[in-house]
């Protein structure tokens, strides 16, 4: 069964697995003990710390394992705001930051701080000069991914860390989804990143903190990774972690130029064979394996499901494949179509036949979904002055998508649609639709029960 979601969790390494098990029978014992076995297990983790480090791009002492990519941000964060809390008390993030960092920014506010969200262009990329006009002579930390998990941009990071640089401010890369293909660029100052992200095993994070950066350990603290990570190391797991890192590192250049042949013929092919869909993130500057794409009047939990039911299995940043139906944050600050969203992410050693048959299967799954949720004429619909209403009040998207897609026809050129809906994907979902269809969105407005969402036929 083709497994394309990598980003996600990309599947074991064969040497990190051949690593994890000898590790389980030489680095069982306490790496802190002096007698023998103590020192082979030392001897293991500062092995796995230097292969780590030098694949960051970062000393060894500069680096500590953590239980989870998600502890390493949070640990990482917390630290660099309180090493500077004398500096100020505002945080600057990306809208498309990974959800552990937006979380621990928004722990971050509450307790008084204060946070300034920098928005993407269409592309999900950050502009520069956004972040240099962010900066303040109270900002503590700033902090960018090296690359968007949901839609494979890769960000500007060298700038940005330049422009912090200047204003005296640390950098935290969240290098999760890149770091298996290579390291940062530029002259960061803190740099977290997760072993599952690259065929490692899951439960193994990194946190590199350079030296100078002042940095200040918050919570309970022992003797152990600096005191940034307590508790007893899971050496097995942090030795197959750094195998697989300087594996995976190895096949890298390589296996890059293959995989992003295969995206790019599915970014190619998709818009080809299924109509009304968006190919979103940016064209270029990407990562190698992931392509993300959005279908008009598709649930994209159903069409999640047929797809598996075929034999692939795919991620996606749909408001229908989450249990709050809201959008995509990613999505959602990019200002692109949720709803039928797909990502694609393809995993080391990935088959051409494979993607072959994910392109010959896809466009019978969305017309089999589409024929499946139909597309009813609108609940009320009332004539006034060249506008017409439609009624989608309780109907999660893409239904008010659809309806407002099968009565723009009947409206006079210059004439206006209002859709009702009290779905929050509406929100992004039309004015993508209207940009993709090429009418002109003019906003929302209050509606009684909901939003009233005005669009003007323009063609």
């Amino acid at each position: 069964m083709p497994y394309f979601d990598a980003a996600s969790a990309a599947p074991l390494h064969p040497v990190a697995r051949q690593a994890l098990l000898a590790a389980l029978d030489d680095g069982w014992a306490d790496p802190s003990r002096l007698y023998r076995e103590g020192r082979k297990a030392r001897m293991l983790l500062d092995a796995a710390r230097e292969a780590a480090a030098e694949a960051v791009g970062c000393r060894a002492d500069e680096l500590t394992f953590t239980p989870s990519g998600t502890r390493a941000v949070h640990t990482g964060l917390a630290g660099a705001l309180a090493g500077r809390r004398r500096t100020g008390r505002h945080l600057i993030v990306s809208a498309v930051e990974h959800s552990s960092v937006l979380h621990a920014a928004e722990v971050f506010e509450a307790e008084g701080g204060q946070v300034t969200r920098v928005p993407v262009a269409r592309t999900g990329a950050v502009d520069v000069g956004s972040y240099q006009a962010a900066l303040r002579p109270d900002t503590a930390l700033a902090c960018l991914q090296s690359a968007n998990h949901e839609v494979g941009t890769v960000q500007p990071v060298a700038a940005v860390a330049e422009v912090c640089r200047a204003a005296g401010v640390p950098l935290l890369v969240d290098a999760a989804q890149s770091l298996g293909w290579g390291p940062v660029e530029g002259d960061w100052s803190l740099l977290t990143a997760s072993a599952h992200k690259w065929g490692g095993p899951s439960g193994v994070g990194l946190l590199a903190v350079r030296k100078g950066v002042r940095f200040a350990v918050q919570g309970a603290v022992d003797e152990r990774e600096s005191g940034r990570a307590p508790g007893f190391e899971n050496l097995p797991a942090i030795v197959a972690a750094a195998a697989s890192l300087r594996a995976v590192r190895a096949e890298a250049e390589q296996e890059a130029v293959r995989l992003r042949g295969l995206t790019a013929r599915i970014r190619a092919r998709v818009p080809e064979l299924v109509p009304d869909v968006e190919v979103v993130g940016d064209a270029e500057r990407r990562l190698p394996g992931i392509v993300t794409f959005s279908c008009l009047y598709v649930d994209g939990e159903t069409l999640l499901h047929e797809l598996d039911r075929k034999g692939f299995s795919v991620s996606s940043g749909s408001s229908c494949t989450s249990s709050t139906l809201t959008p995509s944050h990613v999505l959602k600050a990019m200002g692109v179509l949720s709803e039928g969203n797909v990502r694609v992410s393809l995993p080391t050693g990935a088959a051409e036949a494979d993607v072959d048959r994910f392109l010959a299967v896809l466009p019978g799954v969305v017309a089999g979904v589409r024929e499946k949720l139909g597309a009813p004429l609108p609940a009320a619909t009332a004539v006034r002055a060249e506008e017409t209403v439609v009624d989608s009040l309780g109907k999660r998207c893409p239904i008010p998508v659809i309806e407002l897609a099968k009565v723009i026809g009947t409206v006079p050129v210059g004439g206006r649609v209002r859709v009702l809906s009290d779905d929050e994907a509406a929100r992004l979902d039309i004015p993508a639709w209207c940009e993709m269809r090429g009418q002109e969105y003019e906003g929302e407005e209050p509606a009684d029960g909901g939003t009233a969402y005005l669009v003007r036929r323009v063609s």
